[in-house]
């Protein structure tokens, strides 16, 4: 008895002094596998859920199954107002002990009921020495600023232990548990957010989510030896406000628990249980069970239907108005329902460890996945996702014991997220919507509010000054298709040539349209994209083996932060024509996009070389012409994260407009804020013809693309027959899901209220990632060259021969290392990187770049650790 007592206060009041220290940082939300853990919901307040929570923890601890199996139940309130008239971890403690002091058990019952931390005026109302007890309003923690303000240290427990009816010294029976908890506490019978302000006792959402995580591992413990179950009692309704006014709905979604949602029975209960319970599965809960109380209504009729047995829906018996056995015949008579519960519980949770111990294997046997060789692919190496929030994955881990970790998406879910966890759930609401309303409808010679308002958005901002139309589309490769069908008609009208291939073949001059683009750019896999690109290991023979490379593929010099310092490195052709007066090396990234470097010799040198390689290009029979100059601005993506010279670009762009070269702009990894501004045309300060765009554009959420155009390539498409229209087009073309969800991605990036990055009158980010961590980073001897701009921090590390290069798995173990620090990575090579969304904050950023660094040091040590060892071995 001792033993336990002790344990169980080390357990839970050792949380007082661990909650302040606790660091506030989502991808530390993770909650063990061992156990059922459930929150229990209500549609509204006053419906019982505390009755339900009590039922089934006599439900539970009383279960026949094993007998001689210990359990454990553990209740958390997260947060209590009322406080200490209303305690709902008491109301269960005591409804147990008395229930259970009438029908013991066989086996005797520890029980227990802990209240942490309760606002000054709560705390006074418990005893008169509460001002005596330790106040941590003016106490200092790590991150320099004050946790729980307002609050006390209260530590109020009580505890019993229910003998068992077959009781004896020897302890026949094993000792079950009952723990009761309340983390935070206040006075005031209101809403949380109404308690904190009132009582001035407020409490971050992130530091309630670390306590609530501390209680569950702490509960946890030794759970792998005995039965355990575990429930989260909210406060009000699904969409009661916490103690930060933020919905508790959106509250607790980190954690994306189960749900027992507590239906209401009574007259227009069946429309607010349905509300709720669409609340719920709008964030991505799963609800295990729907249970209310019979008010003869027999509401669970429609309920039924509505859930189409998808979701089990339990009725309990009126609450008798007589209270004076203390609802102890209540209890007993719904002792079938409970069970029922239980059951359902336990066997939904079984359900979901078996899919996600399963998964792995299954999806060896069903995927083929994209840029994956599956001879060396091992299935333990699979990562189980089981649902995202914000910027984190919720991945299963099995190593040593089943848990629920977040992990940072440092891949940005292939470039294609930037949603915080409240654009988000905008998004789902917003797409629902649109579903609904809409369905899909088909998009040519037709108008929807949600295409008209992209279009026109897309033009006041990434086009704003030089595009006219906007031609949608389903991805980014199918955009710049489009984009060099536009720009090769524009060549054919701009320079009067030909139109007529009738005319053409029978003068035997078949005139054959090439691309200009830079060697390591990359547009997309469609057969016409790979074209536009220089040989690479995507357009190879074993890839594409119709691949001709349509085009002329400049080789651009690049910009990179090599030990401190920003340097540009020039390819061969240009080295050589380099003289000593072109300064190549630079102190910060923005003297590299200063225009100011339009008049420098380095200038007059770009502008020899591209006009001498485009004077090249003219063919003698003038039969082979550049059709079109395509180039991903600033920086090229799957080339390895490569920063072009802006410069080069800018000044690559000017030439080939003298020639009357259309310009594509192939933004759909750049666009949107992804390298710090809306448009990567407004780093380089220069404008496009055509520009592709993706990914970002819907928030990550699903695929869309649009290519804009000027008004006179879209004059170039005129004509009196349809055949000189742009054929071009797919059967999801502009939908309304996609064009709603980018309009509000569109909208929540570049305002102020919503993206805390963005400098005020600048339109564009603050600097995301550290600067003296990243010049740190950069002089580390595994580190060649770091590029850090906008949302994207890319680390190239020090490597030789087959390490180097695409194909290379040298990143391997560090990579390994980072998926077990909390961060997931996909390495291009032996190129690194990091990409988080345009409205992460500064403290994710800084904690993600620290735990890469100490990453690299490890990985550093690792390199050198065998010829380490291998000397002292021959010494």
């Amino acid at each position: 008895m001792t033993l336990i007592l002790t344990s169980l206060r080390r357990r839970f009041l050792s949380l007082r002094r661990s909650h302040h220290r606790g660091r506030c940082f989502h991808s530390a939300v993770e909650y063990p596998l061992s156990h059922p853990i459930y929150t229990v919901w209500a549609s509204n307040t006053s419906l019982g859920k505390t009755l339900v929570s009590a039922g089934l923890s006599m439900s539970f601890i009383s279960s026949n199954s094993d007998p001689s199996s210990k359990k454990r139940f553990l209740f958390v309130k997260p947060l209590q107002t009322g406080f200490p008239q209303d305690s709902d971890s008491r109301f269960v403690y005591r409804k147990f002990c008395d229930y259970f002091a009438h029908n013991p058990l066989p086996g005797s019952v520890f029980a227990s009921n802990y209240v942490l931390k309760a606002s000054l005026p709560a705390a006074n109302a418990v005893s008169e020495k509460s001002l005596a007890k330790e106040y941590l309003a003016g106490e200092e923690v790590e991150n320099g600023g004050r946790f729980g303000n307002g609050f006390v240290n209260l530590n109020l427990h009580e505890e019993t232990k229910l003998k068992g009816s077959v009781y004896d010294e020897n302890e026949s029976f094993p000792e079950s548990e009952l723990v009761c908890l309340t983390m935070h506490a206040w006075k005031e019978a209101v809403s949380p957010h109404l308690a904190a302000q009132n009582e001035g006792a407020a409490i971050k959402d992130s530091l309630i989510l670390q306590h609530l995580k501390s209680c569950l591992e702490r509960a946890s413990l030794g759970a792998q030896e005995l039965q355990a179950m575990c429930v989260i009692e909210t406060a009000g309704g699904v969409a009661s406000p916490g103690p930060n006014a933020s919905l508790q709905c959106d509250l607790y979604r980190p954690f994306r628990l189960p749900a027992i949602l507590v239906g209401d029975g009574r007259l227009g209960g069946i429309s607010g249980t349905i509300s709720a319970y669409e609340t719920l599965k709008l964030r991505g809960y799963d609800v295990a069970a729907v249970i209310f109380e019979d008010h003869g209504l027999q509401n669970e009729l429609p309920l039924s239907s509505y859930f189409r047995n998808r979701v089990p829906v339990l009725v309990l018996p009126s609450i008798p108005t007589d209270l004076s056995d203390n609802l102890r015949a209540w209890f007993h008579k719904s002792q079938v329902v409970f069970n029922s519960l239980k059951e359902i519980l336990i066997s939904s949770f079984q359900e979901r460890i078996q899919l996600l111990h399963q998964m792995p294997e299954r999806a060896f046997a069903a995927f083929w996945w994209p840029f994956t060789q599956h001879k060396v692919m091992l299935e333990d190496k699979v990562t189980v996702i089981d649902s995202r929030c914000g910027e984190n994955f919720a991945v299963h881990k099995s190593q040593d014991f089943d848990s629920i970790s977040q992990q940072f998406d440092a891949c940005a879910s292939w470039w294609t997220q930037g949603p915080d966890a409240s654009l988000q759930i905008e998004l789902a609401r917003d797409v629902g919507y649109a579903t609904a309303r809409y369905g899909h409808v088909m998009f040519p010679e037709n108008v929807y509010e949600p295409s008209l308002e992209l279009a026109e958005l897309l033009l006041a901002g990434v086009g704003k000054g030089w595009a006219s139309r906007v031609y949608f589309s389903d991805n980014g490769s199918t955009a710049v298709e489009i984009a060099l069908k536009m720009a090769f008609r524009k060549y054919l009208v701009d320079n009067k040539l030909d139109l007529d291939p009738i005319n053409a073949e029978c003068n035997n001059s078949v005139l054959e349209l090439k691309v200009l683009a830079l060697k390591g750019s990359y547009h997309g896999d469609t057969l016409g994209a790979m074209e536009a690109q220089a040989p690479s290991p995507y357009t190879g023979l074993l890839q594409q083996p119709w691949y001709r490379g349509r085009g002329v593929f400049l080789d651009p010099p690049t910009v990179a932060l090599c030990n401190g310092i920003w340097e540009v490195f020039l390819p061969k052709n240009t080295e050589l024509l380099k003289s000593n007066d072109e300064p190549l090396a630079f102190s910060s990234l923005d003297e590299v996009f200063i225009r100011s470097r339009d008049s420098s010799p380095l200038s007059k040198l770009y502008s020899s070389v591209i006009s001498e390689e485009l004077q090249l290009l003219v063919s003698s029979s003038g039969l082979s012409q550049v059709g079109a100059l395509i180039i991903e601005p600033v920086i090229h993506g799957a080339g390895g994260m490569q920063m072009i010279d802006p410069l080069y670009q800018r000044i690559l762009v000017e030439e080939c407009k003298h020639r009357k070269i259309p310009v594509i702009f192939d933004e759909v990894f750049t666009g949107f804020w992804r390298l710090g501004r809306e448009s990567a045309a407004k780093i380089l300060d220069c404008e496009p013809d055509i520009a592709c765009f993706a990914k970002l554009m819907t928030g990550g959420i699903i695929p869309l693309a649009a290519t804009l155009a000027s008004d006179a390539v879209f004059e170039a498409f005129k004509g009196d027959s349809k055949l000189q229209a742009l054929l071009h087009g797919h059967s999801y073309t502009a939908h309304a899901i996609g064009c709603t969800a980018a309009v509000k991605s569109i909208k929540w990036f570049k305002d102020h209220k919503t993206n805390l990055n963005l400098i005020p009158n600048l339109e564009s980010l603050q600097e995301l990632w550290n600067a003296k961590l990243v010049l740190q980073l950069s002089k580390l001897p595994a580190v060649n060259r770091v590029v850090t701009l906008g949302t994207l921090c890319a680390i190239e590390l020090t490597a030789e021969g087959s390490n180097t290069g695409y194909a290379s798995t040298y990143a391997s173990s560090l990579l390994e290392r980072l998926h077990k620090d909390g961060i997931y990575m996909r390495p291009l090579g032996n190129v690194i990187y990091m990409m988080c969304g345009p409205c992460t904050s500064l403290a994710t950023c800084d904690k993600i770049l620290e735990k890469v660094y100490d990453g690299i040091r490890w990985f550093d040590r690792q390199r050198y650790a065998p010829t380490l060892c291998s000397s002292d071995s021959e010494m």
